[in-house]
């Protein structure tokens, strides 16, 4: 979001991580935002330093989030992360940032600390604020993790119709394996609501896409659905 390029090749060595299954990624990102920081220390103040500070402040947090994934151990500083990234964001007026900034705060609730109650205002008023701004990839986020919680509180047809409506947001954005990873979610819903085939049917979807798109984190997720179906 402040437009330094090292914060994009940050964001693109968490995806390999997360998504590609390669944790060697993020030593690498932290490098690229030890580089961020260690400028911003020498620099003035202003709009543009908060903006730098503020990407920066959600970038850690991501590479954070990523190595909880990988090792299932919370680090406190996760949290205090997102939300000093939301707090510069809502200062700098930025809704996108902010958007963003409170997902983070909402997945880290979800799957860090499994408290769904926590985790709903939060990812609501992130998808709020990312369809304010247009932004369809963080509007895609909230929808996935606001499916989960309907998911996992026994609400199907609720949770259905927010990750179809993450699957189509991710199409759009040609997001490949995100649109893998939602499917996998969905097949697990259509076994809880005994459509068998269509779960096969998704699995099957699923595993093309994290293939082509060299997901192989989300291909060993769809193997594990195969085997728990």
């Amino acid at each position: 979001m402040s437009g330094d390029v090292r914060l994009d090749r940050a964001l693109a060595l968490y995806e390999q991580a997360v998504f590609g299954g390669d944790a060697s990624a993020l030593a690498a990102a932290d490098r690229e935002l030890d580089a961020v920081e260690a400028d911003l220390t020498t620099r003035g103040s202003g709009r543009e330093i908060g903006a730098a500070e503020a990407g920066l402040a959600l970038a850690r947090g991501r590479i954070v989030h990523a190595r909880f994934l990988e090792h299932h151990e919370e680090d406190p500083r996760e949290l205090e992360l997102f939300e000093r990234a939301a707090d510069l964001f809502r200062r700098l007026g930025d809704t996108r940032g902010e958007g963003e900034a409170l997902f983070w705060i909402g997945c880290f609730h979800q799957v860090v600390r499994h408290d769904d109650e926590a985790a709903g205002p939060a990812l609501r008023r992130s998808y709020e604020l990312a369809a304010r701004a247009g932004d369809r990839l963080t509007m895609s986020y909230a929808l996935r993790h606001l499916g989960i919680a309907e998911h996992k509180a026994g609400r199907l047809e609720a949770a259905r119709e927010r990750l179809e409506e993450s699957v189509r947001l991710r199409r759009e954005l040609d997001f490949h394996p995100g649109v893998a990873a939602n499917l996998v979610g969905l097949a697990y819903i259509a076994v809880a609501e005994d459509r068998r085939d269509d779960a096969l049917r998704l699995l099957d979807e699923a595993a093309a896409l994290a293939e082509t798109s060299g997901a192989l984190g989300i291909a060993r997720h769809v193997e594990q659905a195969r085997t728990s179906l």
